[in-house]
């Protein structure tokens, strides 16, 4: 029989059974179209944690006071040495021709109020070195002074939320605030677009210096001190440089944690694709479903077809050619499935993107390849028992419809 035969057969077949195409076609089309919907949700998640990482700034590092170590016991216990990280180690990074710029940093949560209105908020202590390294840019007024670190000034800039909730539609320079009761001037308000990135929104925060910060929250020890390289190349030497400088200062003793953006952005990589794929496999597990529903479906139709398989046995068709006209029959339902999944698949990623024009979701390359071999796949493998059972049938019974 020629593949043109083959094809018109099929076709016949499943345009005299309606019902059951649409049927099959729908279960197919539900599983690869979620395939495709979860795969790009994945696939945005780990887009959005690339984009809010280079917000942070390029070339980071964080040093964070500890040292984290694996120690021994079943199973390991991830812990960390006690020690103070000092505004005078954040300056003494800084000599470093590896190292750009240098923020010291100290977090803390604490009321900030204007008249009537008072919010809490996250209140981060640092110098003007923060500008540079997360990349900030102003709305109005100037951001925190060049200066000594270790002295502090009763001086705050804000972030553009938090100066609508408190001042509104008026203008902020120039006007006191309090934070947890101190009395501070606002410099300056950070502009809409600048401090997203993960972990802190600096929008929807207040930033003073980072000795009248260790005052006001009672911190001898910073929270981290952000650095930036000297260029991407840089990276190691910087990493070396700062590792090499703390441990000269404190004793011989390596008592800090250097991590670097990229690692980071590594183990988040791995991380989130590896869920992508998670959810991927999950979602394909409703295409076996699909396979089953299809298996049951094709058994009733070989029972319906029995006097049609005898008349191609009677005119000489061998079983091999039957096993053939079944599984491509099953073929073509699940090719048509997979379009109609994938058309409906990437309708639902278009509607979502519209929807949430701030994540950046998006359908990996292997996604919709992968969904259609799986479709076909399925529908090959749960049709072989159908169509092995109508080449088996003896002839002279199909005809008789036995």
């Amino acid at each position: 029989m020629r593949l043109a035969d083959v094809f018109r057969f099929c076709m016949s077949a499943l345009v005299g059974a309606r019902a059951r195409t649409w049927l099959m076609l729908l279960a197919m089309a539900i599983g690869v179209s979620s395939v495709l919907l979860l795969t790009a949700v994945g696939e945005g998640t780990r887009r959005y944690v690339n984009n809010q990482f280079m917000n942070l700034g390029s070339h980071l590092l964080i040093v964070m006071p500890g040292k984290l170590e694996t120690t021994g016991g079943q199973p390991p216990i991830l812990s960390a040495t006690e020690v103070d990280l000092t505004i005078d180690d954040a300056v003494a990074l800084a000599q470093s021709q590896s190292i750009r710029r240098v923020a010291p940093m100290v977090l803390g949560n604490a009321p900030v109020s204007y008249g009537q209105r008072e919010r809490s908020v996250n209140v981060i202590g640092s110098t003007a070195g923060l500008y540079g390294v997360r990349k900030l840019k102003m709305l109005s007024g100037r951001f925190l002074p060049v200066g000594d670190p270790t002295r502090g000034a009763a001086i705050a800039v804000i972030g553009d939320t938090l100066k609508t909730e408190l001042f509104g539609s008026s203008g902020a320079l120039g006007e006191r605030i309090r934070i947890d009761g101190q009395k501070f001037q606002v410099i300056g308000v950070l502009k809409e677009a600048s401090g997203s990135g993960v972990g802190m929104d600096l929008r929807d925060s207040a930033v003073i210096p980072v000795a009248t910060a260790q005052n006001l929250f009672d911190s001898p020890s910073l929270f981290r001190v952000m650095v930036e390289a000297d260029g991407h190349n840089a990276i190691p030497r910087a990493e070396k440089a700062i590792i090499d400088i703390l441990r000269t200062r404190h004793n011989g003793e390596e008592d800090v944690t250097v991590i670097t953006q990229d690692a980071m952005l590594e183990t988040f990589n791995t991380i989130l694709g590896t869920l992508t794929l998670a959810v991927g496999g999950i979602a394909a597990i409703s295409l076996a479903v699909a396979g089953v529903l299809i298996m049951n479906v094709m058994l009733v139709a070989v029972s319906q077809r029995k006097t049609e398989i005898g008349l191609l046995k009677a005119i000489g068709s061998p079983r091999i050619q039957i096993l053939r006209l079944f599984l491509a029959e099953a073929c073509m339902l699940a090719l048509l499935g997979a379009i109609v999944g994938l058309i409906l698949g990437f309708a639902g990623v278009w509607g979502l993107a519209t929807a949430l024009p701030d994540f950046p979701i998006g359908v990996p390359f292997w996604a919709p390849i992968a969904a259609t071999a799986t479709s076909l796949g399925t529908g090959l493998v749960f049709c072989f028992i159908p169509a092995r059972r109508a080449a088996k049938l003896d002839p002279v019974l199909a005809l008789a419809g036995h």
